[in-house]
């Protein structure tokens, strides 16, 4: 399938039309693959964590993406834990709890991707979440993409999935789901996923939902009332207004300037300095595979 995207001549009339190929792109949740590699290398070293253990075992998955057909690629990270969430619910998720050896290889996955020329968005103020949420956005906005593909199982990223063409992919169960798969698997539409959450909580995330709610009884109020802005005051009584907080704590932001053109997601190659990263982490096949990787036939 091709598209075409009309050229405008000397006297601003449509001239040519210009042929483009459709393109996937591919969002990685950094963070999660860090914690990911992390804890599954500690499974095989029995506890003895390489210092850069889990940042080795992200840039392998992303160079699996590049080596597969990827030609499109972005991944969040969460530079710092906390976010502007901590502010409106005490309680959420902060970096207390995550162990050193894990947290002190955040900051270099995220230079050691920008080395092998991968886009990173290192998110402080909003989320990983919401970086992929606002990638995802503006990558639909564009006739030339085809997919969005949205490589992380977390729950909170359901609520991107737009029928086939922005889907979650879960690549440790090799599962990829769609609008039908969320409606399968939560009962709901992607688009009441927050206040699916806001209802039976998220504990990863810090919030406790509301009491005597289970997914049952969520989905069923949500697909008879709609959102819980809808909901009849008897429904959630006193516990509105928590539910509406939940609600904005569980919603992704999605107005993140992260790029202008998904052109600038396409992956080129590693750059010069990603030679030193491979050095320090002793792991000199990956700038091999990356060279292999954006010159296949060398």
């Amino acid at each position: 399938m091709t598209f075409r995207r009309p050229r405008r001549g000397a006297n601003g009339g449509a001239k040519v039309l210009a042929r483009f190929r459709p393109v996937i792109i591919h969002l990685v949740d950094g963070t999660y693959e860090l914690f990911r590699h992390f804890y599954g290398a500690r499974r095989v070293t029995q506890g003895q964590d390489q210092p850069f253990g889990a940042v080795i075992g992200v840039l392998g998955t992303v160079l699996q993406l590049v080596e597969t057909g990827a030609t499109h690629v972005g991944v969040a990270t969460d530079h710092v834990i906390e976010s502007f969430r901590n502010r409106l619910w005490a309680d959420y998720k902060t970096g207390d709890g995550i162990e050193p050896a894990l947290l002190s290889q955040f900051h270099p996955l995220e230079e050691a991707l920008t080395a092998m020329g991968v886009v990173v968005w290192p998110m402080i103020e909003l989320e990983a979440d919401d970086a992929l949420a606002s990638a995802a956005r503006i990558a639909a906005a564009d006739e030339r993409v085809e997919k969005v593909c949205i490589w992380t199982p977390d729950k909170d990223l359901a609520q991107c999935v737009d029928s086939e063409r922005v889907v979650q992919v879960d690549g440790r169960r090799r599962l990829i789901r769609d609008a039908a798969g969320v409606r399968e698997k939560f009962g709901v539409e992607p688009r009441l996923i927050p206040d699916f959450l806001a209802l039976v909580g998220d504990a990863a995330d810090g919030y406790p939902g509301i009491p005597r709610i289970g997914a049952v009884t969520a989905a069923r109020l949500l697909n008879q009332h709609g959102a819980i802005e809808h909901f009849p005051s008897d429904v959630l009584g006193n516990s509105r207004e928590q539910a509406l907080l939940f609600k904005r704590l569980a919603t992704l932001r999605t107005d993140a300037p992260l790029f202008q053109d998904v052109e600038e997601l396409r992956w080129q190659g590693p750059t010069t300095s990603f030679g030193a990263w491979t050095e320090r982490f002793a792991a000199p096949h990956l700038l091999e595979r990356s060279r292999k990787a954006c010159h296949p036939g060398l």
